[in-house]
């Protein structure tokens, strides 16, 4: 595996990590009935979803390079 498509890979691993937290706050201040809070966490969450899945993609490219010149 190239070390581009390695590195993609632990962004995207890392913005999945920081989405899981983000939806753990959350829930936390839905629980406390703090809707307003638990919306900013939301929306921060959905943000490294988006972060992560655009760093799976470009992994993903990485692979069929790889492939392609072989």
């Amino acid at each position: 595996m190239s070390k581009e498509a390695a590195a993609q890979h632990k962004q995207a691993a890392e913005h999945h990590e920081r989405a899981a937290r983000h939806h753990t706050e959350a829930a936390k201040h839905h629980e406390d009935g703090h809707a307003e809070k638990a919306a900013h966490h939301a929306h921060s969450a959905h943000a490294h979803a988006v972060h992560a899945e655009e760093h799976a993609e470009h992994a993903a490219k990485e692979h069929v390079k790889a492939h392609a010149t072989n």
